[in-house]
């Protein structure tokens, strides 16, 4: 009788499964079509894409959460929803069904920027960003037809390093002369939620599914004991919100550039974007002074601002007898210099910005950690390093990843030194010994462009 319970229960298990599965596939085939259809047509409408919202990609898109993430307003980590996963993805999709789903407040923290400023930060609730995700989903099998190559920022296999290669690639050709370094003012937080649903409207134009982003770029944010309403720009923090801004900057700069101004030039163009951060390049000083001037009416059009004193034009080239010839991007400053054969090269450097806040935050690491146990010190250390070393080490970039190196031991020297009952002390030759131990790893270019 045993035998027999254990096989029926082996067999439902079994179409449990093969269920799952079956609806899965489902589900790959249908965001498929969607894709096919944006990809064959790129003027089609779409307007019946809400019923797409199914429990099982809500569910797949609670297992894509990042599980540390900090929790928002509601106080519910991912491990607690997790617990009774399948009842609350039930309770979660019926209140998307019957259109009763409010989003909660968005919860604002303060991230230190470096040169004593802070950023805010918007963290969601837990069901805000499962169904946002999984909007996200449906919509990028839509857009990410329609975005151009050289948009590099929060796009699947697409990084900042492809951005720079490119970037270093088209400024290496001798006809590109002229370059744009356009900054827009607190770019973010000024998207004119009207506009954004008139782009959305081009291709989506789901009403359900309009409504929903419509409450997530007016949820209200609470920082401390204050919530005030979100008028403009994108939600704070949400998963949905770079792709938001992707299909606004898509319209407001790419589709111009590449529509109306490229077939107007006179000389070559090539732009390079990641998220707000973009730069332009030309062949003529004819043709980037008509664009650099047109470029703030384009953005006002849009109920965005170019910032003058972070943007400019410039003849960035070898030959160029400019004082600051060198451009800002990504985190990196971009110069001329002559290579070992003689040549003319460009090089990149950490912007000298960037350097500061990250000594800053090594050295604010090191010390808000000096009195847990070495071996955790130590993980703690190896690991904000080996993150910088991820993003930094392009090739000409080895000695600020050597100063980090440097910096790191001398931190630690200081902090080790400086915790409670400490019995020995350590100079920079007694540290080599203890450093046998724990041993700081040393950096190496990993980015060879």
């Amino acid at each position: 009788m045993e035998t027999e319970s254990k096989q029926i229960e082996e067999k439902l298990h079994g179409l449990t499964q093969l269920e799952l599965a079956l609806k899965h596939t489902f589900k790959i085939s249908a965001l498929a079509k969607i894709k096919g259809k944006a990809k064959n047509n790129q003027d089609f409408v779409f307007n019946s894409l809400s019923h797409h919202l199914t429990p099982e990609l809500l569910e797949e898109s609670f297992n894509k959460l990042n599980k540390k993430a900090a929790v928002g307003i509601d106080g519910i980590d991912y491990s607690e929803y997790k617990t009774d996963l399948r009842e609350n993805i039930s309770r979660l999709y019926s209140s998307l069904k019957t259109e009763s789903y409010q989003p909660k407040p968005i919860k604002r923290v303060w991230i230190d920027k470096g040169d004593s400023k802070k950023r805010p930060l918007g963290i969601s609730a837990i069901e805000d960003k499962i169904i946002q995700r999984a909007v996200t989903t449906i919509l990028n099998n839509i857009y990410e037809n329609d975005f151009y190559d050289f948009s590099y920022g929060f796009r699947e296999k697409r990084s900042a390093h492809q951005a720079l290669k490119f970037l270093w690639q088209q400024s290496m050709r001798s006809n590109i002369k002229w370059f744009i370094n356009a900054d827009i003012k607190g770019c973010f937080d000024n998207f004119s939620h009207k506009i954004m649903l008139e782009l959305l409207n081009k291709r989506v134009n789901d009403g359900r599914l309009n409504r929903l982003i419509n409450k997530w770029m007016k949820t209200g944010i609470v920082d401390g004991k204050q919530m005030t309403t979100n008028e403009e720009g994108t939600p704070q923090g949400g998963i949905i919100s770079p792709l938001l801004a992707n299909i606004y900057l898509h319209e407001v700069i790419d589709k111009w550039i590449m529509e109306v101004i490229r077939p107007l030039l006179k000389g070559g163009i090539f732009i390079v974007r990641y998220a707000d951060d973009f730069i332009i390049g030309l062949q003529t000083e004819r043709d980037a002074k008509r664009l650099y001037a047109a470029l703030p009416k384009r953005l006002m059009k849009f109920g965005l601002e170019l910032s003058l004193e972070k943007s400019r034009m410039q003849n960035f080239t070898a030959e160029s007898s400019e004082k600051n010839n060198t451009i800002d991007f990504l985190g990196f400053t971009h110069y001329w210099t002559k290579s070992r054969r003689g040549n003319d090269v460009i090089k990149r450097k950490t912007r000298l910005k960037s350097r500061r806040r990250i000594l800053k935050e090594l050295y604010q690491v090191i010390k808000s950690n000096r009195h847990s146990k070495l071996k955790e010190q130590y993980m703690v250390i190896k690991s904000k390093l080996l993150g910088y070393y991820g993003y930094y080490a392009l090739r000409g970039n080895y000695p600020f990843l050597n100063l980090l190196y440097v910096k790191s031991r001398t931190f630690w020297i200081k902090w080790l030194n400086r915790r409670g009952g400490q019995k020995k002390s350590y100079n920079k030759s007694s540290f080599d010994e203890f450093n046998r131990k724990f041993i700081i790893p040393k950096p190496k270019i990993l980015h060879k462009f």
